[in-house]
């Protein structure tokens, strides 16, 4: 099946806000964390952002680990490492992660209090500024943080609106931020990965489009699972694939195959966990 290799133009009015505002409270921020997808490290990651927090001290935050082939993943955490970035993967839903955090960010802290002490001023807050494309885990992160719920939390991209300053505690303090993307997705592969894991809303790619690249991937990299999850066996061609997970999932209207129910179906799926934990990068 052909895809469409013309560049996607997604950029709300908000994301542009957002780098504007970002802009102007850069010189507050002492320390940078920035959220990617454990699933997709290279596509999740914003090739803006280097250029809008200038020489600030980054780490770099993988979430959603619990979903990700680790193997794959980890190799992907070795290159960024190798690349001066400081790199946490964390599973923010089932494991506590805020004493890897805090041990992760301790130098900076120290550094910066070291250095406002020579000048004769007292330790503040630090200020941690919180960046990432759409839905990749930055608000769960917050709550995490916090302990409690102090941001909104949805399987949609777009749910934080504005940037918003959230106290941690006595010493910490984050600026949350509305997710950010590039103004044009011009590299194909990178768009789909977005849209089968809810970076980017569903209209912007074709569902037909987006369904057929994820079981073509699987089929490639995890078959097992996609066979397991749609009891496929032999099916070659991907008219085949849709009709069996068509029948397979009672995907049937007047005794035809529901393709548009099937493709909503496979990228649930994907987002869902139902498709095992993979790495699309």
């Amino acid at each position: 099946m052909k895809m469409n290799n013309n560049p996607i133009n997604w950029y709300p009015g908000h994301m542009a806000k957002t780098k504007r505002e970002i802009k102007e409270k850069i010189d507050l921020i002492d320390i940078v964390f920035e959220v990617i997808d454990a699933r997709i490290p290279i596509s999740s990651k914003n090739k803006d952002i280097d250029n809008l927090i200038k020489n600030k001290p980054k780490v770099l935050i993988m979430t959603k680990k619990d979903m990700c082939d680790i193997a794959k993943t980890q190799k992907y955490v070795k290159a960024y490492q190798e690349e001066g970035y400081k790199v946490l993967l964390l599973d923010l839903i089932n494991e506590k992660n805020n004493n890897k955090i805090i041990e992760k960010i301790s130098p900076y802290i120290e550094q910066l209090n070291q250095k406002r002490i020579s000048k004769g001023l007292k330790p503040r807050k630090i200020r941690i500024l919180v960046l990432g494309i759409p839905n990749v885990g930055k608000s769960t992160l917050i709550n995490r943080l916090v302990g409690k719920k102090a941001t909104n939390i949805g399987n949609k991209p777009g749910i934080t609106k504005k940037l918003e300053w959230i106290r941690i505690n006595d010493k910490m303090e984050l600026l949350d931020t509305p997710g950010i993307l590039w103004p044009k997705l011009d590299n194909q592969q990178i768009a789909l990965n977005l849209a089968a894991t809810t970076a980017i809303k569903e209209e912007v790619l074709d569902i037909q489009e987006v369904a057929t690249y994820i079981i073509d991937k699987m089929k490639k990299e995890y078959p097992n699972n996609i066979n397991t999850r749609y009891n496929l066996d032999k099916e070659k061609n991907i008219i085949e694939i849709l009709d069996k997970i068509g029948r397979k999932i009672g995907a049937i209207k007047n005794q035809e195959v529901d393709y548009d129910k099937v493709y909503k179906t496979v990228i649930k799926d994907l987002r869902d966990g139902y498709l095992g934990k993979i790495t699309f990068d």
